[in-house]
């Protein structure tokens, strides 16, 4: 495991733990954060620990031609009461998953500082809410990292209204054209919409 200064630069992903832990320490700025993303890295740490980046093998991913709906989903989908947008709020929807309690943390890993960086990636392009609207009020909603090379890096979601949350992440596949949604590492939720794992170096390639 690698401990990084100032200098804008990663170890080969092959060193990280069988974890998946590669480095400790850097910074959240533009630069770090971008070759983190395009080299299949990303930060995840709670508020009283340091910076650690994770690059774990095998890769928790979802193929959007294997996305799974259940019957109950699709009534859901139906339902009109739901509006789902893109960017209409994305400082909105990263603060509602900060605030979002977790089973097995104690505190969250979203923290101020986590805030303003992805934030800032937003407004250059390289970041991407979905809001989901019950009237005027945001019940759920996603955001993630979009390079612009195919592959869409979620990073959390939250609800607030059963399935909500679903609604979001199915119309955004739906109704995108991405080759592959990084999903990172497993989760139960996740998996029973369809996403599977992948060995990491199968992940880099579509990078």
């Amino acid at each position: 495991m690698q401990y990084l200064n100032e200098d804008i630069w990663f170890p080969d992903v092959n060193r990280a733990t069988p974890e998946g832990l590669l480095a400790v320490g850097g910074d959240l700025s533009i630069e770090r954060l971008l070759l983190a993303y395009k080299t299949g890295i990303f930060p995840w740490f709670e508020i009283d620990e340091p910076i650690l980046w994770w690059s774990p093998d095998p890769r928790f991913v979802l193929f959007p031609n294997k996305l799974k709906v259940s019957k109950s989903m699709k009534q859901v989908l139906r339902n009109k009461d739901y509006k789902v947008t893109i960017n209409k709020d994305f400082r909105a929807v990263i603060s509602e998953c900060a605030f979002k309690k977790r089973n097995g943390q104690e505190s969250t890993w979203i923290t101020n500082s986590m805030i303003e960086a992805y934030i800032n990636l937003y407004e250059l392009g390289y970041a991407k809410s979905v809001e989901v609207w019950n009237g005027n009020n945001l019940v759920a909603g996603l955001y993630g990292v979009d390079l612009g090379n195919g592959v869409f890096c979620g990073e959390s979601m939250f609800t607030k209204e059963s399935n909500a949350s679903k609604v979001g992440f199915i119309s955004f596949i739906q109704n995108t054209n991405y080759k592959l949604i990084d999903c990172q590492v497993y989760t139960n939720h996740l998996e029973s919409l369809g996403a599977e794992e992948i060995p990491r170096d199968e992940f880099l390639k579509y990078l």
